[in-house]
């Protein structure tokens, strides 16, 4: 293989982590545990599922991780096209990833709250399980905010694979469509909370492009044509 093709295969592997983690933390941990306005149920569920709720923080780390890497490996295969712009794109997703990092802060919290260390017992009963509520609220528009920068650097990689002679075009349209879905979705949560819920299965559009490219990535040679 040649060094474009081991990149790319080294980012479909990374891509591939970042969606197994995502899922897993998104739709098992988090759906199973946290109960959208029902602050007690929410806590009892993390203190009856202390060890899942630590595993899912644990898998946004290492989700966390490999999108440094995979800022990375993307300006590496797209700098030939464009290096101001892969760094760009690089940049965004860095700032993305320094986001979702600071704002696991938020995550791990609700833990702290509930640990039962004396120097809370100021937090009883409604009030304990609201706090708890709160920061994962937080969380969850923390991890929006860090779409926006992801939406920012997908459009960019999107116009890349687009503009390139080595990478196909349908893989640019499907990344400017995940972008587009980031964006939208994050900027509905900020202006219309209340709509979150209808327009959610945009999320599907970016999963399914992002999938594709995986997978792309992981199976396919990549090579810059050589100019007679």
């Amino acid at each position: 293989m040649n060094s474009l093709t081991k990149t790319a295969r080294l980012t479909g592997l990374l891509y591939l982590i970042i969606i197994i983690c995502g899922i897993f933390s998104e739709m098992y941990v988090r759906a199973n545990i946290i109960v959208p306005g029902d602050a007690t149920a929410t806590a009892d569920n993390i203190l009856a599922s202390e060890s899942l709720f630590r595993i899912g923080f644990v898998s946004d780390l290492i989700m966390i991780i490999c999108d440094i890497a995979i800022a990375v490996t993307f300006y590496v295969l797209l700098k030939p096209v464009s290096k101001k712009l892969a760094l760009i794109a690089a940049t965004f997703r860095l700032i993305q990833a320094c986001v979702l990092g600071v704002n696991l802060l938020n995550y791990i919290t609700p833990l702290i709250l509930l640990s039962g260390d004396e120097y809370l017992s100021v937090f009883q009963g409604e009030l304990l399980n609201a706090n708890v509520m709160i920061y994962l609220d937080a969380f969850k528009y923390g991890y929006d905010i860090a779409l926006v920068f992801f939406g920012v650097s997908c459009l960019i990689l999107g116009y890349l694979f687009i503009k390139s002679a080595y990478l196909p075009k349908f893989l640019g349209v499907l990344l400017i469509f995940a972008a587009l879905s980031y964006l939208i979705g994050s900027t509905v949560l900020f202006l219309l909370p209340n709509w979150t819920s209808i327009i959610s299965p945009i999320y599907i559009i970016a999963f399914i492009s992002e999938l594709t490219l995986c997978f792309w990535l992981l199976t396919k040679k990549v090579s810059i044509p050589k100019i007679n």
